[in-house]
């Protein structure tokens, strides 16, 4: 019997990891009307909160991208893991908004940093040489599939016990993972005296050493400079920022209050959230493979062309009140939820190199996060400027449109005729 390559344990492993990151993550939808409720807190308090947490996760990426180079991935995993448990104790001795701030805004959002941004594209640059395109769809898939499939979960706790409950069991979760972190991670293939799987020759150890002798500071500053002054660094920076607006910033955290203003209740939209969970692990795993074969422009293309015309059909779905209209968007949504993440890492690896591509991606990612916030905060804004998201959706379904435009400008991609 073939052995199986350790690589896909660290796969395994990774993946569990970022799918605990992202239910921590994004809880914050299910945790919104229950702070209302108990603090006082207005809307816009806690969706502020909740904005900087999406923003500063994804400003840490190319810091924590630089961090594992230098000090190593199976501990920035631990550091990170650890930080969101203590983040989330913490939350249960909360009484003040500021209090809401440091721990979702600040300690968490740097807890979810590595596993939300650039982990996915460093295991698999370190671990896959041949399926490097599907690794990353599969990781990358586990970071909304972890934000949404146990939402369910959490909205059941918080109706039939409490918010406190809900936070109790996903703590629960952090500390198994930091448990198994530990146990199986490994930092390289040469850790198990290994090549990355499908390599054929010896060249992880140049891979390796590239940046451990460095300020890691300098590393993100150098690597900034670098990317502002190139077009399609801007190009995708720019069409990412517009993906983030669209899903984690306004979807993941306003889609569940949105559906119960209009009568939803609260399991049935987490239900809808965890079913996009679901397609999402299928249509970004797909992505990956196809990421792999065809001209990453053209998928980016697509993606954001068709999620803008879901969001620009939700609110009349919604008005529908129909549960059917709502099952679909959610299916169809889904399959697009984070598909975009494959193709832009291929292009950011096309244009950097294998080397750089994580940190370039990190600050790629940034601007996702920025975009995020910005939907987080402004969708709260919306809310309570109008008394209805409409607007917040029908705006995002509109930059969509926007963003499939932006990458089309980049310069043709041939995945088979890269060479790492």
């Amino acid at each position: 019997m073939k052995k199986i390559h350790y690589s896909w344990y660290i796969l395994i492993v990774t993946f569990a990891a970022i799918i605990v990151a992202g239910i921590i993550r994004s809880s914050s939808g299910v945790f919104i009307i229950p702070f209302e409720e108990e603090f006082g807190w207005s809307r816009s308090q806690i969706s502020f909160a909740f904005a900087i947490g999406l923003f500063v996760y994804g400003l840490s990426g190319p810091f924590m991208a630089a961090f594992v180079e230098v000090f190593g991935l199976k501990r920035m995993m631990s550091y990170s893991m650890a930080l969101l448990a203590i983040g989330l104790l913490l939350t249960l001795v909360m009484s003040q908004p500021w209090q809401l701030i440091i721990i979702w805004g600040f300690i968490i959002g740097i807890g979810t940093g590595l596993f939300l941004s650039v982990l996915s594209t460093q295991v698999a640059n370190r671990w896959f040489t041949k399926h490097r395109g599907l690794a990353v769809g599969i990781l990358t898939a586990a970071t909304a599939t972890g934000q949404l499939v146990l939402l369910p979960v959490l909205a059941a706790l918080v109706e039939s016990y409490s918010w406190r409950h809900a936070i109790a069991f996903i703590f629960l979760l952090s500390v198994i993972m930091l448990l198994i972190i530990l146990l199986f991670m490994k930092n390289w293939p040469s850790d198990k005296k290994l090549q990355p799987f499908g390599e054929l020759h010896s060249n992880t150890p140049q891979v390796q050493v590239i940046f451990q002798t460095q300020n890691p500071f300098l590393i993100v500053y150098h690597s900034l400079l670098e990317g502002l002054r190139n077009r399609t660094f801007w190009l995708l920076a720019g069409s990412f920022f517009i993906c983030g607006f669209s899903t984690s910033g306004l979807i993941g955290t306003h889609f569940i209050s949105y559906c119960m203003s209009y009568g939803f209740p609260l399991i049935v939209a987490a239900s809808m959230l965890s079913f996009m969970g679901i397609f999402d692990l299928i249509g970004t795993t797909v992505s990956g493979l196809l990421s792999d074969k065809i001209d990453n422009r053209w998928l980016l293309f697509w993606y954001y062309l068709l999620r803008g015309l879901s969001l620009l059909a939700l609110p009349f779905a919604l008005d529908s009140g129909s549960y059917s209209w709502l099952i679909i968007f959610s299916i169809f949504y889904g399959l697009d939820w984070i598909a975009t993440v494959p193709p832009t890492i291929g292009l950011t690896r096309r244009e950097f190199g294998l080397q750089k591509s994580a940190m370039m991606y990190g600050w790629i990612f940034a601007f996702h996060q920025l975009g995020a916030g910005l939907a987080a905060y402004g969708g709260g804004f919306i809310f309570n400027a109008f008394g209805s998201y409409k607007w917040a959706f029908l705006l995002a379904g509109l930059f969509c449109l926007i963003g499939s435009l932006f990458v089309i400008l980049l310069k043709k991609h041939n995945p088979r005729e890269e060479v790492f």
